[in-house]
């Protein structure tokens, strides 16, 4: 009776390892299918900024860039974006010293900043429309607000994504989904700070050179 105890004890041991893994291993595919679904972002924001970039003299007798964009304005804009980039990087910093109250704060912060960010977008938008400058102008104005918007949407997704993420953590703590949860957030976030550097680059900058 005890042989068949001891030879039962390995078997019960080498049940626990196998379940570490496989929650290790759903972390890790769900990231690679993340990192997927980035890369089709990718492509997505390549054809914007390729039509962005055909159209972008196409001002069919209507305001041009130089006319219409405020560089401080969007300077500004771009600033809040990437200190919540950085906000967001504390978040990651919190979780990986088991500190779910730094997580929850740095998440607040960086949806904060995020709104700010999302609130002077929208401001824009309403004031180029206001002014005859919408989306039917002209070409030029149909791929900004096409490219701009598309990137605001994906904001306000963040946002919305931060929210439930905070009800997750705030219900079941730094659980090891939780955890992977705010890694693929934090690669979306930076995600679309990139895109937005590109977008400051291409339309603003060079719109108003």
């Amino acid at each position: 009776m005890s042989a068949a105890i001891t030879n039962a004890l390995p078997f019960r041991g080498g049940n626990e390892n196998p379940v570490h893994e496989d929650h290790h291993d759903a972390g890790s595919t769900t990231l690679v299918g993340f990192w997927i679904y980035l890369m089709s972002d990718c492509v997505l924001f390549s054809g914007l900024f390729a039509t962005y970039a055909v159209l972008a003299h196409q001002f069919a007798g209507g305001p041009t860039g130089r006319e219409l964009f405020d560089l401080q304005f969007v300077l500004v804009e771009t600033m809040i974006l990437l200190v919540s980039s950085v906000t967001y990087g504390m978040a990651t910093l919190a979780m990986y010293k088991n500190n779910k109250a730094g997580v929850l704060r740095w998440l607040g912060v960086t949806f904060l900043l995020g709104a700010a960010f999302l609130v002077m977008e929208i401001y824009e938008f309403h004031h180029l429309i206001s002014i005859d400058a919408g989306p039917g102008r002209s070409a030029f104005l149909s791929a900004f607000f096409t490219l701009v918007g598309t990137h605001g949407i994906h904001i306000t997704s963040g946002l919305i994504w931060i929210l439930v993420l905070s009800g997750q953590l705030v219900r079941d703590g730094l659980t090891e989904k939780n955890r992977t949860r705010v890694m693929c957030l934090s690669l979306f976030w930076h995600f679309l700070d990139i895109i937005w550097i590109g977008v400051f680059t291409l339309v603003y900058l060079l719109g108003v050179l």
